[in-house]
This record gives C-alpha cells, sequence and structure tokens, in this order.
C-alpha cells in the first residue's frame, strides 16, 4: 500500500513538472468557474450594501444640513429683530422656513434634481397645514414608523422590495425629538401633539432608490467579463495576471456604478402611480374593484391556475329573449340589453356579488369569490330577489319607449368548483369550471319568468331566513339521481325581500282556440307535431287539452314547446310562434298546463284581451 501511494505521489510530480503550465491552466480553469459562480450572488450582495451605504450617506447628510440649519439658522434668527421663523415664510416678508419645512423642501428639491431618487420627510403628527401630505403613504413607511418606535436602539428600517417587476431599496432614518425641539412643540398651540419626550421618533426621513437599471447594466458588464475570462483561460499563466486585474477593475467598475444608476427611482414611483390608476379607471369596467385591487396588490394572482373553493353561483337568463331579438333592428336588441343589464350590474354590486360574464341576455356571477364570505349564499339569495323586484323598473322603462317587456328567471346553486385564472400566457380569464356550475344553468333551465330556484346545498348554506313557496323534484341532464329544487319567494332577517305572488286564476273559453305543437328537446324542436286547442286561459299561461288523447302522453312538467295558434283566417302576426314551458299542475287525463315564456305582441294582445273579457264577464 505505502509503495502504490509512493508510486502516484511521484507520478503527480513528473507530470507537474512536464505540465506545469497545463495543470496551471487546469487549477486556473477550476478557479475561473468557481468565480464566475460566486460573482452572480456577489454583484446582489453588493448592489444592496451599495445601495444601503448611499441611503445613509444621504440621510446623514440631510439630517446634518437641517441640524446645521437649525442651530446656525434658525435658532439664531429668532433672537434678531425682524426675523420671523414660520412654515409660510414665502408669502411673509423678512421670514425664513422652520427647521422641519426647511429639511421637507430639501428632500423635495433632492427628488426633483437627484433623477432616480426620492427624498421624503413624513410624520404621523403632521401640523394642519400639512395633513394632506405629511403622513405616511404606504405599507413600508407606515412599517418603517412602527419598527423606529418599537425599538428606539435602532436608527434606521431599510428593506428590497419588488414592484411591478421592478426592483427598489427602501430605506429610513428615525429623526428624534431634541430638546429645543421639545420645548418648541409642546408650546405651539398648532401643534397636534405637546407631550413629546426628549429621544422621541418624531418621524422618519424615507429615501427611495431603483436598482433595476443598475442591474441590467451589470449583468451586461458580467456577461463580458465572462467572456474575457474564458478567452484568458487559454493564454494560461500569462492571462492570470491579466484576470486578476480585470476582477479588480470591474470590482471598483461595480461600486461606482451602484452609485451612478440610482437615478431612476423617483420617476419609477411616479410612472407606477399612473400606471395603477390606469390600471384601475380601465380594467375596472371589466372586473370587479375586489379582482383589480387583488392583481395591483399581488402580481402573482395573474399566473395562471386555480383552487378549489365552495362558491355559490348565480345565474340568470331572460325569457324568449331570442324572439325579441328576432324581431328587432340590432340597435333596439343592444338597447334594451344595456338598460336590463345596468339595472342587474347595480343590484349585483350592492349585495357584493362578481360579475363573472355577460352572455347575451344571461348573467354569471359568482359570490364567495376572489374573496370569501360567511354569508355568501344568503347574499345570493338576496341578490336574486332584489334583481327580481328591479325588474318592475326595468319594464317601466322599456314600455316608455316602446319596447317589449322583459321576463327573467335565476338559478343558485353553491358547491365545490374550481376558481382562478384560465387561458394561456397572452389571454387569461378569471373565471370557474365545475361540475356545480353546469348543475347551476340547468336548475335556472327549469324557472319560469320571475322565478328563482335554489338548490338543497344553496338553501342549506343560506339558512332559515329564505322563504319558500314551493319545491319539486327534477332530474337534470347528466345528474344520476333526481334533485329537489326550491322556488323563493323572498328572505327575511337583514334582507326583508319579498316578491309578489299572484295565484293564477285559469278561466275557461266560451270556445276553443285550436294550436299544434311540438317539444323542444335542449336546442332543438322535435319533427313531431301534436293536435290540441287552448280550453282555459290566465294572464301568463294557458290549459292545453291534447287530441287524440288516449294515444298521446302528455309533455312531463318543465318541458318547453313551440305552438302556433290554427285560428282560420287569421292575419299573419297571429301565426307567429309562441314558446312555453309544461308546470307541474293537477289535471285531467289528456290536457296540461303551459307558462308561456315567449309571445309575439300581436298574440299577446289578442291572448290578454280575451283573458280580460273572461275576466270581466265572470266577475259579473
Amino acid at each position: 500500500m505505502n509503495t502504490f501511494i509512493s508510486r502516484v505521489w511521484r507520478f503527480f510530480l513528473s507530470l507537474l513538472f512536464k505540465q506545469t503550465v497545463l495543470i496551471l491552466l487546469l487549477l486556473f480553469s477550476i478557479g475561473v468557474g468557481v468565480a464566475l459562480a460566486n460573482m452572480s450572488s456577489l454583484s446582489t450582495s453588493l448592489i444592496k450594501s451599495q445601495a444601503l451605504m448611499n441611503a445613509e450617506l444621504q440621510a446623514k447628510s440631510i439630517i446634518d444640513a437641517w441640524n446645521l440649519y437649525s442651530s446656525a439658522g434658525a435658532d439664531r434668527a429668532r433672537k434678531v429683530k425682524g426675523i420671523s421663523v414660520i412654515h409660510n415664510y414665502l408669502i411673509k416678508e423678512g421670514a425664513i422656513p422652520p427647521p422641519a419645512t426647511y429639511a421637507i423642501e430639501l428632500g423635495k428639491n433632492i427628488s426633483e434634481q437627484k433623477a432616480g431618487m426620492a427624498v421624503r420627510l413624513y410624520s404621523d403628527y403632521p401640523y394642519p397645514w400639512r395633513k394632506a401630505e405629511g403622513g405616511p403613504r404606504d405599507d413600508f413607511e407606515k412599517q418603517a414608523l412602527t419598527y423606529l418606535r418599537q425599538h428606539p436602539e435602532e436608527n434606521n428600517f431599510s428593506r428590497l422590495e419588488k414592484q411591478d417587476g421592478r426592483s427598489l431599496w427602501r430605506y429610513g432614518q428615525s429623526v428624534r425629538m431634541e430638546a429645543s425641539c421639545v420645548a418648541c412643540h409642546d408650546s405651539d398651540p398648532n401643534s397636534p401633539k405637546r407631550d413629546w419626550q426628549v429621544g422621541d421618533v418624531r418621524g422618519v426621513l424615507a429615501i427611495t432608490q431603483s436598482l433595476d437599471s443598475f442591474t441590467e447594466k451589470t449583468n451586461k458588464s458580467l456577461q463580458t467579463t465572462f467572456v474575457m475570462l474564458g478567452g484568458l483561460s487559454v493564454l494560461g499563466l500569462a492571462g492570470l495576471t491579466l484576470v486578476i486585474s480585470r476582477l479588480r477593475q470591474t470590482t471598483r467598475e461595480l461600486e461606482v456604478r451602484v452609485t451612478e444608476r440610482t437615478a431612476d427611482l423617483a420617476q419609477a414611483n411616479t410612472d407606477l402611480e399612473k400606471r395603477n390608476s390606469l390600471i384601475r379607471q380601465v380594467f375596472g369596467r371589466y372586473l370587479s374593484d375586489e379582482i383589480v385591487a387583488n392583481l395591483l396588490d399581488s402580481p402573482e394572482g395573474l399566473k395562471l391556475g386555480g383552487e378549489r373553493r365552495r362558491i355559490t353561483i348565480l345565474t340568470s337568463d331572460l325569457r324568449g329573449f331570442t324572439a325579441i331579438s328576432e324581431r328587432s333592428q340590432p340597435e333596439e336588441v343592444i338597447t334594451i340589453l344595456n338598460i336590463y343589464l345596468e339595472y342587474m350590474a347595480d343590484v349585483i354590486t350592492q349585495y357584493q356579488g362578481t360579475i363573472n360574464e355577460f352572455m347575451g341576455d344571461g348573467i354569471l356571477v359568482l359570490f364567495g369569490a376572489p374573496m370569501p364570505k360567511e354569508d355568501d349564499a344568503a347574499k345570493a339569495v338576496a341578490c336574486a330577489c332584489a334583481m327580481q323586484l328591479a325588474m318592475t323598473a326595468v319594464n317601466e322603462r322599456l314600455q316608455h319607449l316602446g319596447f317589449p317587456q322583459l321576463d327573467m328567471g335565476i338559478g343558485i346553486n353553491t358547491g365545490l368548483v374550481i376558481l382562478g385564472n384560465i387561458g394561456s400566457q397572452k389571454r387569461t380569464k378569471y373565471g370557474v369550471v365545475g361540475s356545480q356550475v353546469n348543475l347551476t344553468y340547468r336548475i335556472e333551465s327549469y324557472t319560469t319568468g320571475g322565478e328563482v330556484l335554489i338548490s338543497d346545498e344553496t338553501l342549506k348554506a343560506a339558512g332559515s331566513i329564505v322563504q319558500l313557496s314551493g319545491n319539486r323534484q327534477v332530474q337534470p341532464k347528466g345528474v344520476k339521481q333526481p334533485i329537489t329544487v326550491h322556488q323563493v319567494y323572498g328572505i327575511s332577517g337583514d334582507y326583508n325581500l319579498f316578491l309578489s305572488i299572484e295565484a293564477e286564476e285559469f278561466l275557461p273559453l266560451s270556445g276553443i282556440i285550436p294550436i299544434q305543437y311540438a317539444l323542444l328537446e335542449e336546442k332543438h324542436i322535435s319533427t313531431t307535431i301534436y293536435q290540441g286547442s287552448i280550453v282555459e286561459l290566465s294572464a301568463k299561461g294557458a290549459k292545453i287539452r291534447m287530441e287524440n288523447a288516449p294515444e298521446v302522453s302528455p309533455p312531463p312538467a318543465q318541458t318547453n314547446i313551440k305552438l302556433k295558434l290554427l285560428v282560420p283566417n287569421i292575419p299573419p302576426e297571429l301565426q307567429e310562434d309562441i314558446y312555453a314551458k309544461v308546470f307541474d299542475k293537477p289535471v285531467e287525463n289528456g290536457s296540461f298546463y303551459i307558462h308561456f315564456t315567449a309571445k309575439p305582441p300581436a298574440i299577446q294582445a289578442r291572448l290578454d284581451a280575451i283573458y280580460q273579457s273572461l275576466k270581466g264577464a265572470a266577475q259579473s
């Protein structure tokens, strides 16, 4: 074993003597690799230390100037007759500013003249004439003031911040009460605080610098350095001296550039405020204020991805709006929609819902996103009731403009969904997906005009304040078992909102109105045509008697149908399509009840006239 070690050692010495340059180059290359790996972290530490040193020197210079002005200027001037020391010295002849005013204006001048640096003296006890801008403006300024008061042994508070992808060095220097300052402030009637003690932190001198420009240029310099080091490694020992010299020169350049590249700070702050203001103004029209605030406060919220969360979903839809659109001009359709959506958006905002999407005449609203609350389900139910009540004002305005009346159905469901940013890096949408969203749309499809239907889960979450007028069993597509949906007529408690419930009175016709009808399956109309007659009429519905009743089964409840009047010799406007929904009302075999969902204006006027005639005859 010793012989083997001895041989290896002799071989190594022989190689070292014969290949000295190669060995040194190899060692040099290893050293260069280590140096390259450490330079990145070194540059970051250097930037931070230089930023801190710059801020400390700047703060010391300002405070020294302040103290010199106070002792050699202001204190002596107070003893000179005809010279006054007041804050509004610019409008009074023979006056000079107090030391604090001098320091504030000195900071403003530095901020204006020295690009890339913002200097500000603030306090949470500003004099009345400085209340608008003298207090802390953001979290850093508040935290700096709190920290320096809680830690009197510390003189400064600083940290590196990232704002909208930019690196900022924030520095705060404590300003403490001197004996002369205590006497002045405690005796001044305008002073907002008169129980100062010597050594109390009266305020903070804040200095903000931008490091982005310097970091970018530093990285470019490092890339140049890496290329040079790679070339020098080939030259061997001769290049080693040059590399050391270059590294020393680069270090000196870094130290100089840290000072020179802090020039963009003040402009960066101004640009950031303008940008945030613009974002709030522009995107506030497309997203809720809550979502916009979340994105501004936490830019990482823009990342794609989602989370599982239990929320309450509300969706609404206008009954028969497709038929209205077909009979109206495009400009009229847009006017009708804008009036309707304006009222609905105001109600939804009042009850803190998040409008996720306008889908033509439909609205998708989330309660519990982006921020969940304990009463999300109750607020959703209250919002639905308020939306239905607001339809009265909508229809009054539409009637005044000569437009047709609107009916709206609302479905509400509560469940677990995937919530977050959906899309790509170029196009992102804050949305919600999951089977519970689909179920909400299914529940809404069972509604007729003026109805609010909610699921069992929503009823449990909202509590006993929800007032119901009935329930029904339904079998939505894609759901294995039938579910119970509940019809809401109001909500008590703090909301105290109730819908009007009018008993629907069906009156028999003196004759019959022959019709033909077809069933709607999803969005498709069946090709099978059935014959029947309207035998009873109400304000919003009718009773249908089928022909060939023993051979034909009545359509199930909640089925949508399209029907047409078959009265001989009627004008074309009375031959248009009518849409209705079968509803669950006991009736003899061979008949069923419907609720109209869309009637052309001429047909609506004719049926209303017939119903009013029947009603008048019944009352006489």
